[in-house]
């Protein structure tokens, strides 16, 4: 017996949504990585929470609401650091925090409105519906479609920046470009594993990848692998321990990254 025709149509949605997560949060992780842009995550992440609540309040779609909200808050970064007023890890520590805490004001403010603050925070995978999915997979093949266009141009300006000026490419606006996916992929990942967990399925494949990797496609492939591999075991271990499925993931990233470490590099 076929045991995907067998499966619950709950797991297969959460099965299937988190797979497309991974494999696009792998190639897009690594640059997160090489850029050393995990901060940023963090920032865009924690805005999500305020783009739930003004969506709430607006009475739109939440989906809707917060990528509109986590890519508007990417294109005031790239403004603000342009400017140069202040550090960039001094801006996105007082963005992170005033946009999480805005967030849960509003939502405190809210007239007869209780939503489960918990799945937001931490994810509800498991709770995904065919909607949400069809969502997730339509953002996640624009950003992988984008992604695989930008490819070299965002290689060229991570290995340096300068010399990818010189030479004529428009080194803000692929920034930006980069900077709009990762706030498109937050925002269709938060009901997987929440505003909290989001960055850490960014960054800790592409970490772990990156200790065995070669060249930059061996590491996004390997991240990729690594994410999925990720999700099967975080999913199995909520199955079957009753335990949160986002942080499950999260928790079994955690371990292939140890066991990363762990193994000899080849010579």
């Amino acid at each position: 017996m076929d045991p995907v025709a067998t499966m619950p149509d709950f797991l297969l949605y959460a099965l299937l949504a988190g797979l497309a997560l991974a494999m696009t949060a792998g190639p897009l992780g690594s640059f997160v990585v090489w850029r050393r842009m995990a901060y940023f995550g963090d920032t865009l992440a924690h805005s999500a929470l305020l783009g739930v609540a003004l969506g709430i309040l607006l009475e739109i779609n939440l989906t809707v609401s917060v990528t509109l909200g986590c890519v508007l808050l990417a294109v005031l970064l790239v403004a603000l650091q342009h400017k140069q007023w202040l550090a960039s890890d001094t801006l996105l520590g007082i963005l992170a925090h005033s946009t999480l805490s805005l967030g849960l004001v509003v939502l405190a403010l809210s007239d007869n409105v209780r939503i489960d603050l918990m799945a937001y925070l931490f994810g509800d995978l498991l709770a995904i519906a065919r909607s949400d999915l069809y969502w997730m997979l339509g953002g996640l093949a624009l950003v992988s479609v984008l992604l695989a266009w930008l490819w070299r141009r965002l290689l060229s300006i991570t290995v340096h920046e300068e010399l990818a000026r010189v030479e004529g490419l428009p080194v803000t606006a692929i920034r930006l470009a980069l900077m709009l996916l990762i706030a498109i992929v937050i925002a269709v990942a938060m009901k997987i594993v929440g505003v909290l967990l989001i960055t850490s399925l960014l960054i800790i494949p592409p970490a772990a990848a990156q200790r065995h990797a070669r060249t930059p496609e061996q590491m996004a492939l390997g991240a990729s692998v690594l994410g999925c591999l990720a999700v099967l075991g975080g999913l199995t271990l909520s199955w079957n321990l009753d335990t949160p499925a986002g942080p499950s993931i999260v928790v079994s990233a955690a371990l292939l990254f140890l066991l990363a470490v762990v193994v000899p590099r080849r010579a």
